[in-house]
């Protein structure tokens, strides 16, 4: 039984895959509850709902960013911990998850299409993809730059970020009925993809911006290992 999870976002994506059948859950954030209060809880649940334990898992498959970084550390430190156990673990990027939430939510998406993810701070994370793969290196930008880059093409963003986006680009926008449907749809597929190559260990998150350390203390971040620097850097 396969575990895919991600933390990326405030919002929570669990699936536990067994061959054609997937039990899934998409939790939204609560008052004074975080990832790290609710992914084992809601682990726990879907185990129930499956007839399955701890035992019964075969691997983890899990979103390594970019994303807000307290939030996908926990996705990754989770899926590094039952690494320990000996289960295998494989990694993907959100644009990729993005990508295919938008493939299974509007079959015939097949891009070129930007994905466009909240960078906060008035930036965006965008990539654009065309059929299962990137046409272009992920990057982070200024909002107010998005016209000249995305240019007329399609975009896609998540509900809580579209507003924003769609202010500075008005058209072209790729809508979902069920975002939340096709996001774990995404999920479970991509995670059954991502497990027929060899497992990565260890798996490290994906930033596309300096953490606040890097920032604020930039002598110490030149001390960093190699290791993690290359995890920041990513």
């Amino acid at each position: 039984m396969l575990l895919a999870l991600d933390t990326t976002t405030e919002i929570l994506h669990l699936a536990l895959i067994r061959g054609d059948r997937v039990w899934a859950r998409r939790v939204l954030p609560g008052a004074g509850r975080g990832h790290s209060e609710r992914l084992i809880p809601t682990l726990d649940e879907l185990m129930a709902e499956a007839g399955a334990g701890p035992r019964d898992l075969s691997g983890v498959a899990a979103c390594l960013g970019p994303g807000g970084f307290t939030s996908l550390r926990i996705g990754v430190a989770t899926a590094e911990g039952l690494g320990l156990t000996g289960l295998p673990t494989w990694g993907f990027s959100a644009f990729a998850l993005r990508a295919e939430a938008l493939r299974q939510g509007q079959p015939g998406a097949a891009g070129p299409v930007w994905i466009l993810l909240d960078g906060q701070r008035g930036e965006a994370f965008h990539q654009r993809w065309a059929g299962e793969g990137p046409r272009s290196p992920a990057a982070k930008h200024p909002l107010a730059t998005l016209p000249e880059r995305v240019g007329g093409e399609p975009w896609w963003a998540p509900e809580a970020f579209a507003p924003k986006v769609e202010a500075l680009l008005p058209a072209g926008r790729l809508a979902l009925a069920d975002e939340g449907a096709a996001t774990l749809a995404g999920l479970a597929a991509l995670a059954r993809r991502v497990a027929q190559g060899p497992p990565e260990a260890p798996l490290a998150p994906f930033y596309l911006r300096e953490t606040d350390a890097e920032v604020n203390f930039p002598h110490a971040a030149a001390h960093l290992p190699e290791a993690l620097r290359k995890g920041v850097a990513r």
